[in-house]
């Protein structure tokens, strides 16, 4: 919010220079992100009179005029304002001025042969927005020729732009402000109390039907008569702008006024286009929630589709206003509006807020009701806004309702209970120079009561404290008002401590085993990735928000590996080439046992890996199967993991002949496999595109043991090996897995490994059967072992598979 210093001087009694302001309110928490002097932007430009006009000698559109400044001579200033002329007051900016809103030092010049010593200013070049195009015409009288014109133009401030938290409602206004800097400073307070409005409760046409009393517990509705529209005095029109917002007329203004004075949000209507929208007969304002499919025009010309979470402000049932966000235009007060009706209301933060995010729409007014408006001094901003209407464009009140469904005032003001032992064991000891000390009961009392607060001694050092209405959504517990204490007493008078012993930091088990698999797949050459939780809805299983921020990310991710695909594809599309990358995230479902949230680790691997293709003559490589296994096979062999992969086809979206479940010690641990060829071509993706996902928890569990953990030193073997190769005719439904883990049953004790080299189908192969041939390595760790020893072990092997399998043994 943008304070004027001008405008906070007359509410509150300020001590402290604008730079010594600004580092008080932002240590207090209220950050000031800039200040605005505006006394440096018409430093030297002074009131002149314009004498005489003459056209200049050799530019049509140029004038030469005299301007007396109240100096011995006269200035001969060429101007090329369409607007000067003779017997005016303007702004002249004198020789040796710098304006630095146009960046421009002033300097005795000729323009067309015709010396000009000086310049006539537009409000544009001296840093005001301003409708007119042209010179500035002063329209006060009695100007004082040669005096400074900021005083006239409001330029004689200083703008300090003041960013309050979202706990901070009060502080979106300058009473609010005024109140902080009274207690921060101990500047006397000088609040404004409206006087009171004389009302004729026996004229006006207006009834009130507020259907929605929880979003909106109090409406005020007030008809006023006989306004004149006009522009603004300049004092308001001053402040308005100072507070960065353009003056429109009287009645807006005013609105606009006592929303910055004591955040509160009004509104005005024009009463005859009302009741034009109302039809013939009584006007009745109402407030309720909209219905799918209506619409309503707002004051930005902007049509707006309406929701059930808009909250509209209805006369005779028909929408003119999105209630604390917009009026409509259809019922706006514009230069031929006579009558009005102004609304100054309180509606409810959570109603505010999912109304003004439904239609895109924030204001000032929402961003103030969304926080929470005071509700103890609604009377006050609306007695404020009647009195400045009748005064300032001369409205007469005939008529007000009212509906309040507020709790009773003396519930407003919450009490907490504080202990001073409490206080000082939670902020520590304060620094008194030399030595330390910890707060008072005296410097307790003073902080809480400059802040508005009332304390009532219970005994035994505590009090128990009454929260100003203005400050009921903020103070709430003991831990608040402790806040509030530190703030105040400035956070910087408190003792820098540290904790008298330090024990080393440690991370939990699986904390470490997620960095070691971060470091492995790093290792193996993949990219780690992270993507959005939150996905397009459609698929099955899915957990739908019921307030998303966009319709496209609106329901949770069931796995990762839809990401993956779409990662891939866009990396190509961008002409990155093939992703080679890994993620570990949070995944979401819904089930029959309501909503389950679990940890994945999932990968995509594709395209040519090699960096350089000079070795196959600028041909690809596709990455083959059992090369994107491999990258996970290493992963597991550093984690000392002996995974199973087993045949599956449940995953549409992967080949239903090259892909594998993954399991350990009888747990499903995840799928591998390749992409399916249609969506493959769907996408423009390679041929070879391999994904996996991991369950996290199953693959923690199987680390989480203390054969993982804490590894076992195995001594090489100082003796020779002995090989076997063993081939045989199986039967293609039989997997190599099995295979394998009947070899290593039946070869235990001196089988070393197993490893398959060969594979074949075809001609002199029986049909639905295959050849494999496996190369058996045994070894013993003391001796060199002979024939005799290998050969009944191997028999054993050859046997097994017969009885097994029923394989047709070749060697």
């Amino acid at each position: 919010m943008r304070i004027s210093l001008n405008w906070l001087q007359e509410l509150v009694e300020i001590k402290l220079s604008h730079e010594e302001l600004a580092e008080t309110l932002t240590m207090a928490g209220f950050e000031v992100e800039d200040i605005e002097d505006r006394r440096t932007w018409a430093n030297g430009v002074v009131v002149g009179k314009v004498l005489e006009r003459q056209p200049h000698p050799n530019a049509d559109k140029l004038s030469v005029c005299q301007v007396d400044i109240g100096a011995a001579e006269t200035l001969n200033i060429v101007c090329g304002a369409a607007n000067v002329r003779a017997d005016i007051y303007v702004p002249v900016a004198t020789t040796g001025t710098y304006l630095p809103n146009i960046d421009l030092k002033i300097k005795p010049a000729k323009l067309r042969g015709v010396p000009s010593q000086g310049m006539i200013c537009s409000l544009k070049e001296l840093g005001l927005t301003s409708d007119v195009d042209g010179i500035h015409i002063f329209t006060q009288e009695n100007l004082a020729l040669g005096s400074d014109v900021r005083p006239l133009l409001g330029l004689d401030d200083v703008i300090l732009d003041v960013t309050a938290t979202a706990n901070r409602a009060d502080a979106l206004s300058m009473v609010g402000i005024a109140r902080e800097v009274a207690a921060l400073t101990g500047g006397k307070l000088n609040i404004p109390q409206p006087r009171e409005v004389t009302i004729n409760q026996g004229g006006g046409n207006l009834g009130l039907s507020i259907s929605e009393t929880q979003a909106c517990p109090a409406y005020f509705g007030t008809v006023i008569e006989q306004v004149k529209i006009a522009p603004s005095p300049a004092w308001l029109q001053q402040r308005l702008q100072a507070a960065g917002v353009r003056p429109i007329n009287n009645i807006v203004d005013i609105t606009n006024y006592v929303l910055f004075e004591w955040g509160q949000p009004l509104h005005a209507f024009d009463r005859d286009r009302l009741q034009a929208v109302a039809g013939n007969g009584n006007l009745n304002i109402g407030v309720r929630f909209a219905t799918n499919g209506e619409t309503l025009k707002t004051l930005d010309g902007q049509t707006r589709n309406l929701t059930a979470q808009n909250l509209l402000i209805t006369a005779n049932d028909k929408p003119v206003a999105i209630a604390g966000v917009m009026g409509g235009e259809e019922t706006e007060v514009d230069a031929g509006t006579q009558n009005l009706v102004l609304e100054a209301a309180l509606f409810d933060s959570v109603a505010i807020r999912r109304s003004s995010r439904s239609v895109g729409l924030r204001s000032e007014s929402s961003g103030r009701y969304e926080r929470g408006v005071n509700r103890a001094e609604l009377e006050v901003a609306c007695r404020r806004a009647l009195s400045l209407i009748t005064e300032l464009a001369g409205g007469v009140i005939v008529k007000q309702e009212i509906a309040d469904t507020r709790p009773d005032p003396s519930t407003w003001t919450g009490s907490i209970g504080l202990r001073l032992d409490r206080v000082n064991q939670v902020l520590g000891p304060i620094d008194l120079g030399e030595d330390t000390g910890e707060l008072e009961e005296q410097d307790v009392e003073r902080i809480l009561t400059a802040l508005g607060c009332q304390l009532t001694p219970t005994g035994d050092r505590s009090w128990t404290v009454s929260v100003p209405p203005y400050r009921y959504r903020d103070l709430e517990r003991e831990i608040d008002l402790i806040e509030e204490i530190a703030r105040l007493y400035g956070y910087d008078r408190f003792c820098d401590t540290l904790p008298q012993k330090a024990e080393a930091g440690y991370l939990p088990l699986d904390q470490e085993l997620i960095r070691k698999l971060r470091a492995y797949f790093r290792a193996a050459g993949l990219t780690e990735l992270i993507q959005y939780s939150l996905v397009k809805p459609g698929e099955d299983r899915q957990v739908v928000l019921s307030n998303p921020l966009f319709v496209e990310y609106s329901a949770l991710r069931t796995d990762l590996i839809a990401g993956l695909i779409d990662a891939f594809q866009y990396n190509l599309e961008q002409g990155n080439g093939s992703l080679n990358g890994f993620e570990i995230g949070r995944i979401f479902s819904q089930g029959e046992d309501g909503l389950q949230e679990g940890e994945a680790i999932a990968g995509i691997m594709g395209g040519d890996r090699t960096i350089s293709k000079w070795t196959s003559s600028g041909r690809e490589q596709p990455l083959t199967w059992y090369e994107a296994k491999g990258i996970l096979d290493s992963v597991f062999r550093q984690l000392d993991l002996q995974v199973e992969y087993q045949p599956d086809c449940r995953d549409e979206r992967l080949h239903p002949g090259r892909t594998a479940s993954l399991w350990i010690g009888g747990n499903r641990l995840g799928i591998f496999g390749q992409l399916h060829p249609q969506i493959r071509r769907e996408k423009g993706l390679p041929d070879s595109v391999y994904l996996f996902q991991l369950d996290t928890d199953v693959l923690l569990d199987a680390l989480d043991q203390d054969e993982s953990l804490v590894p076992v030193f195995h001594p090489y073997s100082t003796y020779p090996a002995s090989d076997r190769d063993i081939a045989f005719f199986a039967p293609v439904k039989v997997t190599v897995a099995e295979i394998e883990r009947a070899i290593n049953k039946a070869g235990k004790g001196l089988l070393e490994s197993v490893e398959l080299f060969d594979e074949y189908r075809g001609e002199h192969v029986p049909t639905g059967q295959r050849s494999l041939a496996f190369r058996l390595v045994y070894r013993a760790s003391d001796r060199t072992l002979t024939d005799t020893e290998v050969e009944p072990v191997h028999n054993k092997v050859r046997e097994a598979l017969v009885e097994k399998f029923g394989v047709s043994l070749r060697s």
